[in-house]
């Protein structure tokens, strides 16, 4: 288990509480020893807000719950779930240290609104900084009639601890496509206010934002499923007062800063605009490069001289950028002159001297500027919105499979996905390896397939000595 320090620098650095980011920490947790269990591992397919922020963006809202589809309806059984959580919590606590009581999980089986059965579930646990009574929970949202539509992925979770297993953790989530659908989806049926935020979130993410056309096809089969029509903007307007009611609630301690409630609303228009292919949006123009390098600076953990607070400063950043929010940065230039501006930030990119830049739009002017981020003494979010000028390229491409825009070949649609781990920097080439005697996979920065003993995804411990060489991936 990982110290407590280590949860309280994060809970420094993201604005956040430590509860949460600890929960955070023991949901990856969680998920190893899910996806580790024999019984589980190919029949159980993660979902839900928190499949989006562990499987595809880390600048995203933390949850707290753990949504999966099963394959198999007989796993919804008191006794059945009962077992193999008791199994999967010794699992855990045999790997770090963290404590799930077999005595305190709960498991309610039901029949949802379909008559099917579906469980709500709760596992209490302690971490590092967990209070001795009562435990936290996590919460879990099972379901066996769920309509799939597209093909399950095996995908690497994001788990930036430093107990994180070498091999990574794997878990077999939803398409992009498909989470993001289903996100849609709730949004017209039950329009919470997380619905709001993670609908417009995935939006704006432009460069992961799927193929309109397939988008549509899959948000109507999601749609049938629950016997409503596809959603129109006109239906949910009504629920804005519930939604502004709500926001503070909701999602004040799932985020660094609780965002304006209507800057998301009033994207709604646009996005229902592109749902019903009405919109052209409009091609931004690339930003100067102001003496910077044409490459953006995509890595989550960023070299910089000893001492530099920077690295600290980058989720804030990041956030503030996925959410179009100004923030106000402490500055000391080159000259020793200290000020504080307001900016909009667009991305990372090194200039010729090396040095990592912060490429942003002075808000006051609007004129584009470059900041070394080894200078920035304090980052401060404002609440203020800003429209963006330039693309945002802040988006991290760490461990976790970030979707690139869906393109259609021949008919059929690719997507292409990158797989970072969280110990390569995400520039230069990755080579994949595979272990020729559990078929599990490995990326190394160098040209190296040599493997230390590792568990394969059923739990087993494995004993593969050298990797077959799969591929190159940039």
């Amino acid at each position: 288990m990982i110290d407590r320090r280590e949860i309280l620098e994060l809970a420094a650095q993201t604005g956040l509480n430590p509860h949460v980011i600890e929960k955070d920490y023991v949901l990856g947790w969680m998920l190893a020893g899910i996806y580790a269990h024999e019984e589980l591992a190919e029949n159980w397919i993660f979902k839900g807000g928190t499949c989006l922020k562990k499987c595809f963006f880390e600048t995203y809202r933390f949850s707290e719950d753990l949504d999966f589809t099963l394959r198999d309806e007989a796993h919804l059984d008191p006794n059945f779930l009962k077992r193999v959580f008791s199994e999967i919590g010794a699992w855990i606590y045999e790997e770090t240290g963290i404590e799930i009581p077999a005595d305190q999980q709960e498991f309610d089986v039901y029949k949802n609104p379909r008559g099917k059965l579906s469980c709500q579930g709760k596992v209490s646990y302690k971490g590092p900084v967990s209070p001795t009574r009562p435990l936290p929970r996590i919460k879990l949202d099972l379901t066996a009639d769920e309509r799939i539509v597209l093909p399950p992925e095996t995908v690497e979770i994001f788990h930036p601890y430093s107990d994180a297993p070498e091999e990574g953790i794997e878990v077999l989530a939803y398409d992009y496509v498909e989470a993001f659908a289903e996100k849609f989806r709730a949004l017209a049926e039950r329009t919470r206010p997380r619905d709001l935020y993670d609908v417009v979130n995935l939006y704006r993410n432009v460069d992961a934002r799927p193929e309109q056309q397939q988008f549509i096809a899959v948000l109507r089969e999601k749609c049938a499923f629950k016997n409503i029509g596809l959603p129109q903007f006109v239906d949910i307007e009504p629920q804005r007062a519930n939604v502004e009611a709500g926001w503070s609630g909701m999602l004040a301690h799932q985020l660094p800063a609780l965002l304006p409630v209507a800057s998301f609303w009033s994207a709604l228009p646009e996005i229902f605009g592109w749902l019903q292919g009405h919109n052209v949006e409009p091609v931004l123009p690339s930003m100067p490069l102001l003496g910077a390098s044409e490459a953006v600076i995509r890595e989550r953990i960023i070299e910089l001289p000893t001492g530099s607070r920077g690295q600290s400063f980058i989720e804030t950043i990041r956030f503030a950028a996925a959410n179009r929010l100004l923030v106000n940065i402490d500055y000391r230039d080159q000259k020793g002159n200290r000020f504080t501006r307001a900016i909009e930030a667009y991305s990372l990119r090194r200039s010729k001297a090396g040095d990592v830049l912060l490429m942003a739009v002075r808000a006051e002017d609007g004129q584009p500027r470059s900041y070394r981020l080894d200078s920035i003494l304090g980052v401060t979010l404002i609440q203020t919105t800003f429209a963006p000028r330039y693309p945002i390229e802040l988006t991290p491409s760490g461990p976790q499979s970030v979707p690139q825009k869906s393109q259609s070949v021949q008919g059929t649609t690719v997507r292409k996905l990158m797989h970072r781990r969280a110990h390569t920097n995400a520039s230069g080439p990755i080579y994949v390896f595979r272990c020729p005697a559990c078929s599990k996979l490995f990326e190394r920065k160098n040209y190296d397939g040599a493997l230390r003993t590792h568990k394969t995804r059923a739990g087993y411990q494995c004993y593969g000595t050298y990797g077959t060489y799969v591929r190159t991936k940039y």
